[in-house]
Parts: structure tokens; C-alpha cells; sequence
């Protein structure tokens, strides 16, 4: 059986060894089996597989049994190193540097040695880690918007999960209470605890030795925004998630803690009875499904796609933009035309101007939805915009809006379908919206210079850590500040 380059090499060292233990030289031991010297050293380097007749020959002339001449394990820590060190430097991740490789020879101390080994662990950890560079980033958001575009944003395994832990809290209509996510905690055996250090790069932080997890306090007790993160964390637990091999898994386990804490939030049954009536009577409206459950416009709007395709037959799309145009995400399984780029990646794609997810942030009364039909080469779309403003933002660059549409034919289920609010989009023909006019092209050309402004978040790779994102140090420094309290 032909053995593998890391067995001989393992090999080789145990033979050195043991020579090196009965004093003994290449030739002196080469002698004694009928071999040159340098045949021997072949072996030894494993860069030659020895038969098992030249084996066994060996073992006799170094008194020692066959069985633990071929032992796996390397004869001591030094031999263990330098075995390490050339497995290190053979794989693709060492060849790609395009560095040369370092022999260990007797002069080298095993201090040395030691420490280029440890550096070749830490850059074999660092390119296993869940770093995503912008690349890596968009690839990966655009395979699960295709995965989830082929399921109609629908997972009934997590679904059934969700019904079952929400019926098991005592949960019976309505919104769900901060008291219920706290019970469906304690079911699995978690204490939710509210601190005011909670590390930066987290949302929350599941201490699995002592059953607690950690949160955020909140100004309003039970809001949307805490009972989700709660969730959240507890979905983790149930769905069985280890740490993220990959950016694309790491992307595939958030979303299915969302999908975990829509669903309990807004119960499948409840929610589909709530839906189905709406239809029924031609009243399906974004807005009166938020308030019905108690959470935010944009949490109503994802969970609508998750059921509108599998339990009211209608195909749709969801967006929420920037306030200055930029797709922040998005989904579709109407085929509205959504921009991309040459990867099909459409996070910080512009959305076109005529659009109601843009038209929107110019409509006078922005406590209400504002509607809108879209006739593009796709067909006509008809859409419903709320539009909103983060706390931490300012102007329009802390503006966003949330759109729910669907085909021209669908319209008629939903509020606001006799607006009068018609528009043409030709994208993406630049003539439709980005590219100015004739006359205005031709007096400014060359005249103008504007400084553009980055879009950081399109940019930027995640920081190294256990998890995307996450500072290790910081999170373990946290958990141990608070084991005392445990």
C-alpha cells in the first residue's frame, strides 16, 4: 500500500532516531543492510519509500520490533517540529507567499525552530477564520439571495421550531411579551441579563458555562429590538450552529436566527389567519401587519416575504434603500429588474431614481405609505414605501426606505391600489435616469469636479476573529469580568 509524503517523513524521523540512539552513522547502518549511504538518506528525508523487506531489515539491524519502527507518532518533540514545519511548508497556503523554504538543520535550536512553526500555525489560523474581504463578502450575500430566492424566502423546518417554542411559552395572540421571550428562555435554560458593557463588536453574548445571556438594556422594556436579539441568541442553541468555517455560513446562520426571531415574533398561524383575511378582503397592508404584532415597519415587511409566496400564492419583491439611492438589501421572486453588478451582487447598487423606494423621500406625509405604479421592461409594478431615519444618522444619509411590491395583476389584494401615482423607469438604460441631459452635458462637461463621498460599508472587511466581526479579547475579558456574578 503506497503510504502518503507525510507518513514517510514521519518515518524517515524515527529512523534517524533510533540510528541517533545506537550511535551510528548513514553508512555504518547502510553497511549493515546492504545500502549506500545516500539511498539510506533518502529514506530518512522521506523523499523514498523504503519496501517492507528494507523496512523489516532495518528494524533488525536497530533492535527494535517493526511495529514501532512504524509508529505514527513522531520519536520526540524536536522530531515533531520539524515534521510540522514541512507539512507547513508544502501547502498552498506557505507556496503562495512565494518565500523560500527553511531546512531545520542541527545548528538550528529548537527556540528557533519553535517559533517559525508558531508563526505558520498563526497564518494557517488566520486564513481559516471567517474573514471576508469586500469580495468574498458580496459573493456570498449574492449565493444566499439566490438560495433563498429558489426556497420563495421560506424555511418551514424553522417555522415548526418557532410554532412549537412560542406555544410551549404560553403564548396564545397578539404581540409577544418580553415576560414570554424570557420563559422560552429558561425553557432552554438561559437567564437573559441586561448590562451596560456589553462588548462593541457584539449584539449579545450567550455565557454557555452558567446559562446566561447577555443584552443590551433597553428604554423601553420588551421592545421589538430586544425581544429579536434575544431570540436570536437562542436560536443559536436550537438550531445547533458551531463556530462558521466560512463567510457564506457565517451569512447562512444570521439569517436563520432572523428567521427564527420573525417567527416568533409573528407566529406562522396567527400570521397567515391575519394575512389571509386581509386578502380576503382586499386590505393587505404592510403597516396594519406591524402594528398587529408589535414590531418594526422593516421586520413586518421580511416576514411578509417569507410567507406571502407559500401561503397567499403571490409573488413579490422587498427592498430597503439609503437615502441616497443605494441598495441596502433586497429580494425578489417577481422578477423586478434589480440592479447588479458584474458579479450579480446588487448590496450598494443604485436603484433607480423613478422608483417609489426614491420617490418616496420627496412625498410630503411621511408617517403614512406612499404608493406607487412602475411600468418598466419587466412589466408594472406596483409598490408600497415607508420611509424612516436611523438613530444614528443624519441628513439623508441616516434616511432609508422599506418597499413592499408586487406585479401589476397583484395589486388589487392590497391598500392603496387605486393611486393615481404612475411612472415610467427604462432602467438600466442610463437615459432613464443617470445620464443627464443633452443640454446640461454639454454646458457643464469640464466644468464640474465633484469629491465623491465612499461608501465605507461596501468597502470594508470584516475584522479577524472566532467569529466575522467579533473581538475575541474583548469578549472573553467581558465574560470573565462577570463570572463572579455567576
Amino acid at each position: 500500500m503506497k503510504q502518503r509524503s507525510s507518513d514517510l517523513e514521519t518515518l524517515g524521523h524515527r529512523i534517524r532516531h533510533f540510528r541517533g540512539q545506537r550511535g551510528l552513522t548513514l553508512d555504518q547502518l547502510g553497511e549493515r543492510l546492504g545500502l549506500a549511504g545516500s539511498q539510506l538518506s533518502l529514506i530518512e528525508n522521506g523523499k523514498r519509500e523504503a519496501r517492507v523487506g528494507t523496512l523489516q531489515a532495518i528494524a533488525a539491524a536497530l533492535d527494535i520490533e517493526l511495529s514501532t519502527l512504524l509508529s505514527g507518532e513522531a520519536p520526540n518533540e524536536r522530531a515533531a517540529l520539524e515534521i510540522e514545519l514541512g507539512r507547513a511548508q508544502k501547502s498552498p497556503l506557505y507556496a503562495a507567499l512565494g518565500l523560500p523554504q527553511v531546512k531545520p538543520t542541527r545548528g538550528m535550536n529548537t527556540e528557533a525552530l519553535t517559533a517559525i512553526v508558531g508563526l505558520h500555525r498563526e497564518l494557517a489560523r488566520r486564513a481559516s477564520e471567517a474573514i471576508a474581504t469586500p469580495e468574498e463578502a458580496r459573493r456570498a450575500n449574492t449565493e444566499l439571495r439566490e438560495r433563498m430566492r429558489e426556497r420563495d424566502n421560506y424555511m418551514p423546518e424553522i417555522e415548526v421550531l418557532a410554532e412549537e417554542r412560542v406555544r410551549a411559552s404560553g403564548h396564545t395572540s397578539g404581540a409577544l411579551t418580553h415576560r414570554e421571550v424570557s420563559v422560552m428562555a429558561e425553557q432552554l435554560g438561559f437567564t437573559l441579563i441586561y448590562v451596560n458593557d456589553l462588548p462593541s463588536s457584539t449584539r449579545s453574548l450567550t455565557d454557555l458555562a452558567n446559562g446566561r445571556i447577555y443584552l443590551p438594556p433597553a428604554s423601553i422594556p420588551g421592545g421589538h429590538g430586544l425581544r429579536s436579539m434575544a431570540l436570536q441568541a437562542m436560536a443559536h442553541r436550537l438550531l445547533g450552529h458551531q463556530r462558521p468555517a466560512s463567510y457564506a455560513e457565517f451569512l447562512w446562520q444570521r439569517l436563520e436566527i432572523n428567521y427564527y426571531a420573525a417567527c416568533c415574533l409573528m407566529p406562522r398561524e396567527a400570521s397567515v389567519a391575519f394575512l389571509q383575511t386581509a386578502k380576503k378582503e382586499k386590505r393587505l397592508a404592510i403597516e396594519d401587519f406591524r402594528d398587529a404584532f408589535g414590531v418594526t415597519h422593516e421586520a413586518a415587511a421580511l416576514r411578509f416575504t417569507n410567507l406571502a409566496t407559500a401561503h397567499l400564492d403571490m409573488r413579490l419583491h422587498f427592498l430597503r434603500v439609503s437615502g441616497d439611492g443605494a441598495l441596502q438589501k433586497g429580494y425578489e421572486n417577481d422578477d423586478l429588474p434589480l440592479p447588479t453588478d458584474v458579479t450579480g451582487s446588487i448590496e450598494g447598487q443604485f436603484v433607480c431614481k423613478q422608483w417609489s423606494a426614491r420617490n418616496a423621500f420627496t412625498h410630503t406625509n411621511r408617517t403614512t405609505e406612499f404608493y406607487q405604479y412602475t411600468d418598466t421592461p419587466a412589466g408594472t409594478f406596483w409598490c408600497a414605501t415607508q420611509t424612516g431615519s436611523s438613530q444614528s444618522g443624519t441628513g439623508r444619509s441616516g434616511e432609508f426606505s422599506i418597499s413592499v411590491g408586487v406585479p401589476f395583476a397583484e395589486a388589487k389584494w392590497f391598500r392603496g391600489r387605486e393611486t393615481s401615482n404612475r411612472v415610467e423607469s427604462r432602467c438600466p438604460d442610463e437615459s432613464c435616469c443617470r445620464r443627464p441631459p443633452a443640454e446640461l452635458a454639454s454646458r457643464w462637461s469640464g466644468q464640474a469636479w465633484p469629491s465623491a463621498r465612499l461608501h465605507a460599508h461596501v468597502l470594508s472587511p470584516l475584522p479577524s476573529g472566532t467569529f466575522p466581526g467579533v473581538d475575541d479579547a474583548e469578549v472573553y475579558e467581558f465574560l470573565e469580568s462577570h463570572q463572579r456574578e455567576a
